[in-house]
């Protein structure tokens, strides 16, 4: 997997994840494999479950903590002006509620522990 670090249009830096990534049904798959004594219906059944009652959550802006893992919650987006990234025209975007997700320090010391062997490129 390779990452790139860009600015958006109003100067924030992004990073853009090129590659591999894994989807809902890959990690069920690999979850089945790593705990072979559950059926994968069951694996399936257990991944979506938690995946709802995630939503489910913060649909009603509720804060969702996982220790060592990190947190979900919903963050404020004024209205602003924005532009079409196609056009250039400006449009008015209204105020809104995005989830957030912000990791917690074990996730961080493990991800910081293995990116080099992650190429960066900016």
């Amino acid at each position: 997997m390779k990452f790139k670090r860009a600015n958006n249009i109003d100067g924030r830096n992004i990073t853009i994840i090129i590659g591999n990534s894994v989807t809902k049904s890959e990690l069920i798959e690999q979850l089945s494999k790593k705990q072979p004594h559950l059926a994968l219906q069951d694996v399936e059944l257990a991944v979506k479950c938690m995946l709802e009652q995630m939503s489910q959550a913060l649909s009603t802006n509720e804060r969702i903590e996982v220790r060592g893992f990190g947190s979900f919650s919903l963050h404020h987006r004024k209205p602003r002006m924005g532009r079409n990234p196609k056009t250039g025209e400006s449009v008015s975007l209204t105020e809104k509620y995005v989830p957030h997700f912000k990791p917690g320090k074990e996730l961080r010391d493990r991800v910081d522990e293995t990116r080099h062997t992650h190429e960066i490129t900016d």
